[in-house]
């Protein structure tokens, strides 16, 4: 027999304490005896392959289920900006409910309120032409330098100020930044003044499962590179007024370049002639209240007009 340091298995331990391994012949041929065993082939049978085939393709399953839900959840984020995989491949169990809430107050002032609640309000008008309302927005943004559109001392808090114009309408702003779960930047666009070219700036936002957009005053026909920034637009607020923003004509023309899911008419003070001529030969509806519940699950195809009823009554002249 032989006495060494423990450096064997715990198998040929003698003593409580492990500290010594007596190894003995009966030691040795045990661990001969279990080298056999896991060394020698097994045969398992037929039901033990049938269980090992059914583990892999179920395995197989497993994997092709996590990618495709990854590839669901990675591209969720992609609605303005990449739109052929924004509803992924599945539909979520919450389709039904709405996306995002768009309340009008007038003029070209929306509230956006995101399913996350995110509330984003847009050029805020002056007291006068419209009831003012009672806001406490994360953010807000503007797209035009004028009383009508920069009111931002109507929101309580302390909301972010999005400007998309610099040096009161100089120059432009490159906005490009997240709010919470929105995704917000700007495309440069022109407005106008009595004939005059002015810049200005529509604002989009990305909602993750819809694209919304505010056109601003614009007052032209979109460009090719203008269309690719805003993307796949699911909701577009267009002004229809003339004078300071383009007539109903363009705004028709704007339709076809962008073709929104839903549009909805702005900055054209209820004047029912303005809005008579934008919707002539359109698919629309008018709704009797403020407020439109956006689903992405119920969206309908390109293009349908929808008329919203600010509170009050708009009077004065449309800048």
């Amino acid at each position: 027999m032989e006495w060494l340091w423990r450096t064997a298995s715990p198998l040929c331990a003698t003593d409580a304490s492990n500290r010594w391994i007596h190894r003995s012949v009966s030691c040795a041929s045990r661990r001969r005896t279990t080298s056999r065993i896991f060394s020698e082939p097994r045969n398992f049978g037929t039901e033990a392959f049938q269980v090992r085939d059914s583990m892999k393709t179920g395995l197989k399953l497993l994997l092709v289920f996590l990618s495709l839900t990854w590839l669901d959840a990675s591209t969720a984020r992609a609605s303005c900006r990449d739109p052929d995989v924004a509803g992924g491949f599945f539909t979520p169990a919450y389709a039904a409910e709405p996306d995002a809430l768009i309340e009008y107050f007038g003029h070209n002032f929306f509230q956006i309120t995101s399913k996350g609640g995110t509330k984003i309000i847009t050029d805020p008008l002056a007291p006068g032409m419209y009831p003012t309302p009672v806001v406490t927005p994360h953010a807000v943004t503007v797209g035009r330098e004028h009383p009508n559109h920069n009111y931002v001392e109507l929101a309580r808090g302390n909301p972010i100020i999005l400007r998309g114009l610099a040096n009161y309408g100089a120059g432009w702003n490159k906005i490009s930044t997240t709010v919470r779960d929105v995704l917000i930047y700007t495309v440069p666009v022109y407005q106008q003044q009595f004939g005059n070219a002015l810049k200005g700036a529509a604002f989009v936002f990305d909602l993750g499962s819809v694209c919304i957009v505010h056109l601003g005053d614009l007052s032209h026909k979109l460009t090719p590179e203008q269309i690719k920034a805003f993307g796949k637009v699911d909701v577009a607020m267009i002004p229809i007024g003339g004078t300071f923003t383009m007539p109903p004509d363009t705004a028709r023309e704007v339709l076809q370049q962008l073709k929104p899911k839903i549009a909805i008419p702005m900055h054209y003070r209820e004047d029912m002639s303005l809005l008579g001529m934008f919707l002539t030969g359109l698919k629309s509806r008018r709704l009797p209240g403020n407020t439109l519940a956006v689903s992405k699950s119920a969206l309908p195809p390109p293009t349908e007009i929808v008329v919203l009823t600010p509170p009050g009554g708009g009077f004065g002249r449309a800048d």
